[in-house]
């Protein structure tokens, strides 16, 4: 059982992980808390389950999915970093968190508010490996995770768009008078951004096969907090962050049962910044190293 709980725990870790870091990006270039990608989360998992009822082929839904939250993320750069990047730090802030309210409310307008549940067929067989058993679509979620991620943290470090994004975070008037496009890489950091919430809420539909307008929150806050245990602006310690929440969450339920969840994993991040107020592992590295 302790086993399986661990399992469970690396699985909706991985979910938790992809929304750190799509959180990370935006902090760690731009210094700036894009509260829109909780709401792009949301998006992808809602989108999907439209378009599987639609009678759309799964895989063609995800590509759907994943471009609809994509072209979203980039309405959110052009209304909030783009225009409002002169303004007090606060207002993109503000609008950001608007852009989530919105993408909520349209889809509570269109699809209503009761929780919506994905066909049983898409879930996939389970594994069982060891007297353990694995969900095929979390498996696929953990794989996706830390491949993306990954490959994410290559680009950071060895190519031409790592070192123009490194040099938008360290100093982007600088990175201006070098002749960086700084509109265009920023609105590929939206985008990218953007695909990591929305793939994160495709593989949370498939593998807990229900969605709603809100499921975001929740999970949002989670990531947030996973984001500040691993060290804000650090790719791979999003990732260990994503991992402890989601531990800290699966036995939080075993052992103290689910209204014990919220207490346990705030609780579990007041400890960590009381211990170590910048995180596990040091912060902002995609200035530093492009990790």
């Amino acid at each position: 059982m302790f086993a399986q709980q661990v399992v469970n725990a690396i699985m909706l870790g991985s979910v938790y992980a992809m929304v750190a870091v799509a959180l990370t990006l935006s902090i760690g270039v731009v210094n700036f808390l894009n509260f829109s990608i909780p709401g792009l989360f949301m998006v992808g998992g809602m989108v999907l389950w439209a378009l599987v009822n639609a009678k759309v082929p799964l895989p063609l839904a995800i590509v759907a999915a994943l471009v609809v939250a994509a072209v979203a993320a980039l309405i959110v750069e052009r209304f909030t970093w783009r225009w409002m990047r002169t303004a007090s730090p606060f207002v993109p802030l503000v609008s950001s968190m608007a852009f989530l309210l919105l993408f909520e409310n349209l889809a509570t307008a269109y699809w209503g508010s009761d929780m919506h549940i994905m066909p049983p067929s898409l879930g996939g067989e389970d594994w069982r490996l060891a007297g353990l058993v694995i969900g095929v679509p979390q498996l696929i979620g953990l794989l996706c995770s830390v491949g993306l991620i990954g490959a994410l943290s290559l680009i950071l470090k060895h190519t031409r768009f790592g070192r123009a994004l490194r040099t938008i975070a360290e100093d982007s008037e600088t990175a201006r008078m070098l002749g960086v496009d700084i509109n265009r890489i920023v609105a590929w950091v939206f985008a990218i951004s953007g695909l990591f919430a929305a793939l994160a809420g495709v593989l949370f539909a498939l593998s807990y096969r229900q969605v709603q307008p809100f499921m975001g929150e929740a999970v949002g806050l989670k990531a947030i907090s996973a984001m500040i245990v691993g060290g804000m602006g650090n790719i791979w310690g999003s990732i260990v962050g994503g991992l402890i929440v989601g531990l800290t969450e699966v036995f939080a339920i075993r052992y103290f049962g689910a209204d014990f969840v919220d207490i346990a994993v705030f609780g579990l991040l007041l400890c960590i910044l009381f211990v170590r107020p910048r995180g596990l592992f040091r912060g902002m590295q995609i200035m530093r190293a492009g990790i």
